[in-house]
């Protein structure tokens, strides 16, 4: 007997794919990057950030060209499978879905780090389940919470930023600290930009929720923009503004720099923190829901276990793909922390638009929209292989593993047997 799976629901409007967009990005970006960015770029920073932007740039470009022709769920992955063939598909969808659910568990450690530290595992853990019970209500209530968390967070930013620019510059109290500040040589810029990528990465999300998003030809592209330029405008003006008040070197060498600007600003100890939190949790929001539907697009290509194509019937989400993620991200908030997973992270996603990238250069004269012409393809393309070569050892080493047992479970699971209908 034949059964008709639920399908998901085109729910998402225009604002609430950008509201997600943003939300991914600054919640798992300034206030995680900013410090080791920092310390390896130096005073060179704004050619890390401003690599990571253009980087940024181009692969959105790429996805949004690609999303105007594919309009279901799994992004990158599901571009990579019908442009390039599977095993493409595959090492962009292995690369996002291994490398963020890392990420949920920086991210879920964040919001701990952040309000409790001395509690900050059973925090993540609590952040983790409240995360995966308002996912599991559907992908309204997901987009519902985002815009709680969001919109106050970009507020917040704004304000300490503009403030923190009205204010006197810092100045170097020695010559030793000035000459720290210079460090950054051009390798090391470029493990900052890879670092720095990580902030940026969140359009993603919107792109992984093709099949969500209303009227996805043109809400989706639109979104992608909207959030990126957002989240853009938003990273300069605190960059600038923290370098300006604080300086490069206390960056660096802070744990949590962003609570360094507001302490040089005279604003109340714990309201960065909680901020930082707050936007952690927005972030991961977005991550698992994102993670959840790449996966379901591997399980309906067979690419991963049949189980992670299970779809809710009364909420019409991808019930098991979420739940696992939880429970993977769990065990690893334990066994990780949020600066050194960054490089995996950077490493897995930069891989996936890497593919976008590759996929879009396939597309057709009638396909392709003027926003993202070829040669804007190849330079996006070379950017992110450019970054994964600069990305800390240890980082390509752990992820060249992955990807090999990646591909290893995908081997066996195209030999099994096919379950038969009827």
């Amino acid at each position: 007997m034949t059964t008709t799976s639920p399908s998901l629901d085109r729910s998402l409007r225009l604002f609430d794919a950008v509201n997600l967009g943003v939300g991914s990005m600054v919640g798992a970006g300034i206030f995680v990057v900013l410090a080791p960015v920092a310390a390896l770029a130096g005073w060179n920073w704004w050619i890390a950030v401003l690599l990571a932007a253009v980087t940024a740039v181009a692969n959105a470009l790429a996805v949004a060209a690609l999303s105007m022709k594919h309009h279901s769920s799994g992004g990158a992955y599901l571009y990579g499978n019908r442009e390039l063939g599977p095993v493409a598909g595959f090492i962009a969808g292995w690369g996002f879905v291994t490398g963020k659910t890392a990420s949920c568990a920086a991210m879920a450690y964040t919001v701990g780090l952040y309000l409790a530290p001395g509690y900050a595992v059973y925090l993540g853990l609590a952040a983790i389940l409240v995360v995966t019970a308002i996912n599991l209500l559907g992908i309204t209530r997901t987009a519902f919470a985002a815009r709680l968390v969001v919109i106050p967070v970009f507020l917040l930013l704004l304000t300490l930023a503009l403030v923190a620019l009205t204010g006197p510059s810092f100045q170097y109290d020695d010559a030793a600290r000035l000459t720290a500040s210079l460090a950054g040589s051009p390798w090391l810029v470029f493990q900052a930009a890879g670092l720095m990528f990580f902030a940026f990465a969140g359009y993603a999300r919107i792109a992984t929720m093709g099949e969500e998003v209303r009227d996805p030809s043109r809400n989706i592209p639109r979104a992608i923009f909207g959030a990126l330029g957002i989240t853009f405008v938003i990273y300069a003006l605190v960059w600038i503004a923290s370098v300006h008040r604080v300086g490069i070197v206390a960056l660096g060498e802070s744990k949590a720099p962003l609570v360094e600007v507001s302490r040089a600003v005279g604003w109340p100890e714990w309201l960065v923190p909680v901020a930082a939190g707050v936007a952690a949790f927005g972030a991961l929001l977005a991550l698992v829901a994102g993670i959840s539907r790449t996966a379901l697009a591997m399980s309906r290509e067979g690419d991963l276990p049949q189980a992670f194509g299970g779809i809710s019937a009364s909420h019409h989400v991808p019930w098991f793909g979420q739940i696992m993620v939880a429970l993977l991200a769990a065990v690893l908030i334990i066994a990780t922390n949020p600066t050194t997973i960054i490089g995996f992270s950077s490493f897995g996603v930069l891989l996936y638009y890497a593919i976008a990238n590759a996929s879009a250069l396939k597309l057709s004269g009638s396909e392709r929209p003027r926003f993202s012409p070829k040669w804007l393809n190849v330079l996006g393309l070379a950017l992110c292989l450019a970054l994964v070569i600069t990305l800390p050892l240890t980082s390509i080493l752990v992820m060249v593993m992955v990807f090999a047992v990646g591909l290893g479970l995908r081997w066996l699971l195209q030999r099994s047997p096919k379950p038969t209908e009827g």
